[in-house]
């Protein structure tokens, strides 16, 4: 499949203004205790800087469908209409309820890929476990045990459970599985929100994250599983679904019944190559956030392309 650097050579300094937008339009909102007003000032920052693209541009993960309007929708039509057809993952503000909180780890994020590029996968949840680059592959297994998991990636490490730190959405469904990770004397790293920033952290050894593991957004997951496609790490997920109603869904964006249970590889959730951007609102493991004064904004993005596996960090500051 092309990549999207040879369909538009600009994309990733393009995805990067997307990102940084909405970034800056929430964080007005940023300990304001509104999660709606800051998410829909993302959407709507996010849309406008699409729309200036010269891409034919359509979300494939969205904030729901066309009824859910105004948010970024599934199947919603962005771009000049002109240009490259490209696929679109986003989240406008991963963490509304960070930013309402003022709390860390609040992103704006968005991917890119060649159309058909990326799975289309339905608003519901995502059974997910995710490692770093630079281990065998199949080394972690949502098939395996939590217990399993960690003994096997502290071995690949040369070092003792112990010694592993996992990265949890901190919600009731998982306390069997912190109690499992918690009783091999592994470190368990709870978040509030916000799990694509979680998997994102297992490529960094700064963030002192080795493994993620636990259920969250489907959506979510294929953006954090397009991050990933760009620096080599692992990213199993398998859907969840809670009623007929999300199966209906499922099934309105093209998946199969044989589907509902199959355990996606990195590779089937993002089949080709992508642009990864994510921008830091509040400061975080992975970001700093927006920072605005002396009449000037500052933000801190990265940019992931797995075509050149490139990652880049930038550091934008300019009059407000």
């Amino acid at each position: 499949m092309t990549s999207t650097a040879k369909l538009y050579p600009s994309l990733p300094l393009d995805a990067a203004r997307v990102a940084e937008a909405a970034a800056i339009a929430s964080w007005k909102l940023v300990g304001r205790g509104d999660e709606k007003a800051a998410d829909q000032a993302a959407v709507d920052a996010m849309r406008t800087a699409l729309n200036s693209l010269e891409i034919d541009g359509k979300i494939v993960i969205g904030e729901g469908e066309r009824d859910e309007a105004p948010m970024l929708y599934i199947g919603e039509k962005v771009g000049a209409g002109k240009g490259p057809a490209i696929d679109i993952a986003l989240d406008p503000l991963e963490g509304t309820t960070l930013t309402a909180k003022a709390m860390a780890n609040a992103l704006a994020v968005v991917a890119f890929a060649p159309a058909g590029g990326m799975l289309h996968a339905p608003d519901t949840y995502m059974d997910k476990i995710a490692i770093g680059p630079g281990y065998a592959k199949g080394l972690v297994d949502l098939d395996k045990s939590p217990a399993e998991n960690v003994k096997a990636l502290a071995k690949a490490k040369g070092v003792e459970p112990d010694e592993i730190t996992v990265c949890i959405l901190d919600r009731p469904r998982h306390a069997g599985l912190i109690e499992s990770v918690r009783s091999l004397g592994a470190r368990v790293l709870l978040i509030t929100d916000g799990d694509v920033a979680g998997v994102i952290n297992t490529t960094d050894p700064e963030t002192g994250v080795d493994l993620y593991v636990g259920q969250g957004g489907a959506p979510e997951g294929v953006l954090a599983a397009a991050a990933l496609k760009c620096v080599g790490g692992q990213f199993q997920g398998r859907l969840v679904f809670r009623n007929d109603d999300e199966k209906a869904r499922a099934r309105r964006l093209g998946l199969k019944d044989e589907d509902f249970s199959r355990k996606y590889e990195l590779d089937e959730l993002v089949t080709g190559e992508a642009v990864f951007c994510a921008t830091g609102v509040t400061t975080g493991a992975l970001l700093d956030g927006v920072k605005i004064s002396g009449g000037f904004v500052e933000t801190h993005t990265l940019v992931m392309d797995s075509a050149s596996k490139t990652v880049r960090e930038i550091r934008m500051k300019r009059p407000v």
